[in-house]
């Protein structure tokens, strides 16, 4: 397709968006511009306001004399303030109200030289291989985030699943045009499966149905048609499903699942493997998941130097069951990365920390019990707000900072976890995840294909631990 055709794709595209963010924000748009009339129209009451003292003024001069003149000219100087005051408050009420609206117009003023930007990166997109039949409410929001995400990251996407259940979901999510013009931009591409894994279905079920959908993705990361996949489906089904189709790295036994929490430092979060995928561990296994959130902290996070803590019941090497006794035995051993220490509950999103380790049972505890915190955090300051019109004032001076507070308490924010360990990238979605989960998750996919995680991952074999 030429680029005048792209261009004109795109274009129309931004002004249905346009169109639909307007729609969707008339009503701050309503306040600022009623705000800065109702200032404007004060200015100009205030103004006649200081005309008529100014006549005042000068009929009171000739009148009684310099004695009254000076009075009523220091009331002229009151009333000139005054007028300074509310002629200001045009500007203060825009500016108060004015951050709060984002116009987008401003994005379709150099849209020439942003198409130019996306044609010059297109060489640079990778394809990432999407299980488009796993999650709750799948396939429709999970093709509403692929769609979204390819607007706005550098990857294209092979959307694995039924064909014909996939193109009635996108007309009942009025995606159908979009999906259209993505295909036809080669940056979306069907791939037709059979069923996918069910949620309460056996993980060795994958060797069963060679044709379910998480068995076709993974295939084509397999044979090098997608450098990542995406699913939000059965976690057991996927990593069984990438131990078999394409292998465990060399030295590591277990594969875990590494999940990204928030800490104080919004900046630098902190990543917590297992969160599931093995529920009893061995020393060793803790072991090598330390050596592998390593090797992503640094890659991805970019930290220089993460620090390693092991989940425990107390800062004391001598605290806590027989695996974490054994482990941190282990980890204080290892050389190649700078070990912390026990890491208590109340550390682990202190920012003290840049890995955590844990047995996946507790691990998945603790993940599912912050994806409530953000939640339960808002009904109690909802309920703590002050009633009648001074909360109602207070609590819409509030609302972008509680917004903000549960964006980043918020698991779709994070959409999905790494599954490390295996000789691939793959990205677990939550089950119940949504359009945000889903670019999230890609997001996250792109990142590490473009840090180039996996050949630092395998730099692991050659660590005499590993080979002993």
């Amino acid at each position: 397709m030429g680029k005048e055709t792209a261009q004109k794709i795109n274009k129309s595209r931004a002004i249905r968006r346009l169109v639909i963010w307007y729609k969707r924000n008339s009503a701050v748009t309503s306040i600022v511009d009623t705000a800065a009339s109702s200032a404007a129209t004060a200015s100009n009451v205030a103004g006649n306001m200081v005309s008529g003292a100014g006549s005042v003024v000068s009929t009171a001069s000739n009148v009684a004399g310099n004695v009254a003149g000076n009075v009523v000219s220091s009331a002229e100087s009151v009333v000139s303030t005054a007028s300074t005051v509310v002629s200001n408050a045009s500007s203060i009420a825009k500016n108060t109200l004015q951050p709060l609206v984002f116009d987008p117009l401003k994005r379709l003023q150099n849209n020439d030289n942003i198409l130019d930007r996306l044609e010059e990166s297109q060489s640079k997109r990778i394809w990432i291989a999407v299980d488009g039949m796993g999650g709750d409410y799948a396939p429709g929001p999970i093709l509403e985030g692929c769609l979204e995400a390819i607007s706005r990251f550098p990857i294209n996407i092979k959307f694995v699943g039924k064909i014909e259940k996939v193109k009635d979901a996108a007309e009942k999510n009025g995606l159908a045009e979009l999906l259209e013009n993505e295909i036809d931009n080669n940056r979306l591409e069907l791939i037709d499966s059979g069923e996918p894994i069910g949620m309460n279905e056996e993980a060795t079920a994958v060797r069963k149905r060679k044709n379910a959908s998480i068995n076709v993705a993974m295939d084509l990361v397999r044979n090098n048609k997608a450098e990542a996949v995406y699913s939000a489906g059965n976690s057991g089904a996927m990593m069984a499903s990438a131990i078999f189709r394409i292998g465990r790295l060399k030295g590591i036994e277990r594969p875990a699942i590494g999940a990204l929490f928030p800490t104080r430092d919004q900046t630098r979060p902190v990543l917590v493997l297992d969160v599931g995928a093995n529920t009893d561990c061995k020393p060793s296994y803790l072991h090598q998941f330390a050596l592998l959130g390593n090797i992503y902290a640094k890659d991805v996070l970019q930290v220089q130097k993460p620090r390693i803590g092991l989940l425990n019941i107390g800062e004391e090497e001598c605290k806590g069951n027989d695996l974490s006794l054994k482990t941190f035995e282990l980890l204080s051993s290892e050389k190649s990365f700078d070990f912390g220490g026990n890491c208590e509950g109340r550390d682990v999103l202190s920012g003290s920390f840049d890995v955590v380790v844990c047995d996946g049972f507790t691990g998945n505890i603790l993940l599912k019990f912050l994806e409530s915190v953000g939640g339960v955090l808002l009904d109690i300051l909802r309920s703590e707000l002050p009633r009648g019109r001074r909360g109602k004032v207070g609590s819409a001076f509030l609302k972008s900072n509680l917004l903000r507070i549960k964006k980043r308490l918020d698991h779709a924010e994070h959409g999905g976890a790494l599954l490390l360990g295996v000789n691939g990238i793959c990205v677990i979605g939550h089950g119940s995840s949504k359009s945000l989960s889903v670019v999230s998750a890609l997001r996250l996919a792109h990142s590490a294909v473009n840090h180039g995680v996996m050949d630092n991952l395998n730099q692991l074999q050659k660590l005499q631990v590993l080979n002993s």
